[in-house]
């Protein structure tokens, strides 16, 4: 009987038997790659941002705050053996004389400045927001009190109101006006240093204001006009109501920025005479670095004043935020 071959079957034995059978799994010797993960990614670019928020940030504001509630002299700020007062320092300031005076100060300065930059940036933003011949080399010319240095400005102005040789009294002789002593009268020293800062903070309200203006669609005015609104009911009725998100964080910075102004006044006035340009900025100063025997504790605590303020006003910037509806 004749025996057939059969050629050999080089087809795998799960084939061979009809079953599908899937690749053998990797040796346990190989290991496989573990994709990046996205959130270590953006740990590394927070750390760098978080480091220096914590170092110049964060830590300055916890030794402010020791340093408010320890007694610190000169020797126990170099070595660190300060006693705990808690606050007693707080209360050595609410009990100075100046304390009433400074607050004073601090809020009309703060008040009257933020008034004046605002409605002064406001006004100069709607006029260069007609984009005329020559508006952009205007507006950069009126950002040239924002680039300066304070100690320029804050010097040029004192030179300035000078009683006897300063542009101002010469300008109000000439017009039949008696000379003014703006620096060294109690009278005019505050509102001496205030129009100095309104001088330098008109420029930041017109950049972001004019800012918020690009953003508001022509065709509202368009149609407004077409409707017969005059100028005046187009701002009311139109860019005032559309500003309020830039408006509110304009006054917002304005505010933290004009709560601790120091140089100005510092340059000018001094806080003086006799406490009548003193806020407390340059009283925190006064306090801490300008007595031959340094009050650390009560300078320290008038600094945490001006940081609880501006505390309070941002939260409540955020709370008003958090209840305006959602566009």
């Amino acid at each position: 009987m004749k025996q057939t071959t059969h050629p050999p079957d080089h087809r795998s034995a799960g084939v061979r038997n009809g079953a599908a059978t899937s690749a053998p799994p990797p040796a346990q010797g190989t290991k496989r790659r573990r994709p990046t993960s996205p959130q270590w990614a953006a740990w590394g670019f927070l750390a760098p941002v978080t480091g220096y928020l914590a170092l110049f940030y964060a830590y300055p504001l916890y030794r402010n705050l020791d340093l408010s509630l320890r007694d610190y002299t000169v020797r126990s700020f170099v070595q660190g053996d300060a006693p705990f007062t808690g606050l007693a320092n707080y209360r050595k300031v609410f009990d100075d004389p100046t304390f009433a005076p400074a607050l004073l100060h601090t809020a009309v300065f703060t008040a009257v400045c933020l008034v004046f930059q605002y409605a002064i940036g406001l006004a100069l933003a709607v006029f260069f927001n007609q984009n005329f011949r020559l508006s952009a080399t205007l507006r950069a010319l009126f950002l040239v009190p924002w680039l300066l240095p304070l100690i320029v400005s804050a010097s040029t102005w004192s030179w300035m109101l000078n009683s006897e040789s300063g542009v101002v009294n010469a300008t109000l002789h000439a017009v039949g006006i008696g000379p003014v002593n703006w620096l060294t009268s109690p009278s005019w020293s505050l509102t001496s240093v205030i129009i100095a800062n309104v001088w330098i903070g008109v420029p930041f309200n017109l950049v972001v204001l004019y800012s918020g203006l690009q953003s508001i669609p022509a065709g509202l005015y368009e149609a407004a006009a077409i409707d017969g609104a005059g100028a005046w009911r187009r701002f009311w009725s139109i860019t005032f109501p559309l500003l309020r998100p830039v408006s509110a964080i304009t006054l917002l910075l304005g505010l933290v920025y004009t709560l601790k102004v120091f140089d100005i006044i510092w340059i000018m006035t001094k806080g003086g005479p006799a406490d009548s340009s003193t806020t407390f900025a340059t009283w925190s100063y006064q306090l801490g670095f300008g007595n031959l025997l340094p009050a650390f504790g009560p300078g320290a605590a008038v600094g945490n004043l001006l940081v609880l303020a501006a505390l309070v006003f941002g939260l409540v910037y955020v709370r008003a935020q958090r209840k305006q509806p959602l566009s």
